[in-house]
């Protein structure tokens, strides 16, 4: 059994972490001291090291809980990680193409940026992020039916 700030120690996370944890019902509240303080049990140690390596792999809090959930009611089947797995790469997929149209319109912005940095006003205004910067109206016209 260790108390709660070698077992965040050993574990790599904050002991803030294991209250809130606690607090919201990732994990159950450990035993305690006569004097009150914390005790983690191995079966403790274990689950909040599944915990911190399913937030490695990108899942939530929430995903992680009814993972949990899952697995404590023994319904944890391999079908079942499947689906959560192939939703979060959906999802992640989606960020991905998410970010890559953000990095299409920033890129040019940036290009923008760098032709005005040679202006010989060093006070001069940059106006790339306005809609009437010619950036801007470029794409907007492209997008245009």
């Amino acid at each position: 059994m260790l108390q709660l700030g070698e077992a965040a120690r050993q574990l790599g996370l904050n002991p803030q972490t294991l209250y809130f944890y606690e607090r919201i019902g990732l994990i159950p509240p450990p035993q305690r001291t006569s004097a009150g303080y914390r005790l983690f049990s191995p079966t403790d140690l274990e689950r909040l090291a599944f915990i911190a390596r399913a937030k490695t792999l990108g899942l939530s809090l929430a995903e992680i809980k009814e993972i949990l959930a899952l697995k404590q009611g023994r319904s944890l089947t391999c079908a079942a990680v499947y689906e959560r797995l192939q939703q979060k790469v959906a999802a992640l997929e989606a960020q991905i193409q998410q970010l890559q149209v953000l990095h299409g319109e920033l890129v040019p912005l940036l290009a923008d940026c760098e032709r005005n940095l040679a202006h010989p006003d060093p006070a001069h205004q940059c106006v790339v992020l306005e809609t009437s910067s010619p950036t801007f109206l470029h794409k907007t016209s492209q997008n245009s039916p």
